[in-house]
């Protein structure tokens, strides 16, 4: 593990603050799975720095993007010149079969290790973790993960399955990886009666009515809806948290790389990364602030995670995680 404030002396932080000298310009398509508000006030500030680059965006669920691109890239004829998605698996299976261009030039020294692909093919622009959600009337305020297999939380406990949710699946890998009861720790989840079904949305309903008291959930839902007024707490568990990244990538065929690259730097560039704390999300670099609600970074474990060894690992893990739950 190691914690999202990176121990490393950041000597070149200032520096990301100011973008390439690209004379940027032409069009670019961004296929990405950002909600369309987030997607636009994107698009708008990089176009404020880049008046000449004419941008549009495809937006959907991650499954449903790529599913357009590889149909389109069977057809000899794939549109986008960026990808902005959910998780760096998928990039991780791109980078695979040699669709990604690496953009050697960007500037990550600011950014911890594992929030970038090493070759430069992909790179974090956020991180969204997942932790455990509680209802305020629970007796147990959990604390640790182990916490959801106690005799309290019998039949009280709700996740959304890995098997339907690319983000559910890293964290179940990120999990399995890094506790001291990897698999053992899921085994318990189903003896004690958690429910494996539904998207986080699904989860936060189910915890904030009460039906479930507790709930394995993406951060800025739970914390976002506390502030409104809902009933129910977010915690970062003890032993760290897994995170998606909503990696930037440049397909190879893209019909304009420079501006595909600028994008991208903007992206890395303290400007792009406080336009993330903007819409209420952690920034992946580690000298923005937090938003509202928040623990200092200090206080939030991020545990180790291989993308491409999580690639390599995935059906094996589908496979194992029916086996218990269904």
């Amino acid at each position: 593990m190691h914690y999202l404030a990176s121990t490393a002396i950041i000597t070149a932080a200032l520096a990301l603050g100011a973008l390439p000298a690209i004379a940027a310009e032409g069009k670019l398509v961004l296929y990405t799975s950002q909600p369309n508000t987030d997607a636009q006030q994107t698009i708008d500030a990089f176009k404020a720095k880049y008046p000449k680059v004419e941008i549009s965006f495809v937006r959907d669920g991650t499954p449903r993007v790529m599913a357009k691109l590889r149909a389109e890239i069977e057809a000899g004829a794939p549109q986008a010149d960026l990808l902005l998605i959910a998780d760096a698996v998928t990039m991780e299976g791109l980078k695979k079969d040699g669709r990604l261009l690496a953009h050697d030039k960007a500037d990550v020294a600011a950014y911890p290790a594992g929030t970038h692909d090493p070759a430069k093919f992909w790179f974090a622009t956020k991180l969204i973790t997942t932790g455990i959600v509680y209802n305020t009337k629970a007796t147990l305020k959990p604390t640790s993960w182990l916490d959801l297999t106690k005799p309290e939380a019998k039949n009280l406990v709700a996740m959304p399955s890995p098997l339907n949710s690319g983000a559910a699946m890293i964290h179940t890998i990120t999990l399995t990886s890094n506790l001291p009861t990897g698999w053992s720790f899921y085994e318990a989840l189903q003896k004690n009666g958690a429910l494996a079904a539904g998207a986080n949305g699904d989860i936060l309903r189910q915890v904030a009515t009460g039906e479930k008291l507790y709930g394995m959930i993406v951060d800025f839902m739970p914390i976002r809806e506390k502030a409104k007024g809902a009933p129910v707490e977010f915690v970062f568990p003890s032993e760290g948290v897994s995170a998606v990244s909503e990696p930037v990538a440049i397909l190879k065929t893209s019909k304009n790389p420079e501006a595909a690259k600028a994008f991208v730097d903007f992206l890395l560039s303290k400007e792009g990364q406080a336009l993330a704390l903007k819409q209420g999300y952690v920034a992946a670099h580690p000298d923005v602030a937090l938003p509202a609600g928040y623990p200092g970074r200090d206080a939030i474990k991020l545990m180790p995670f291989d993308a491409a060894k999580a690639l390599a690992d995935e059906a094996a893990a589908r496979k194992r995680f029916s086996a218990i739950f269904e």
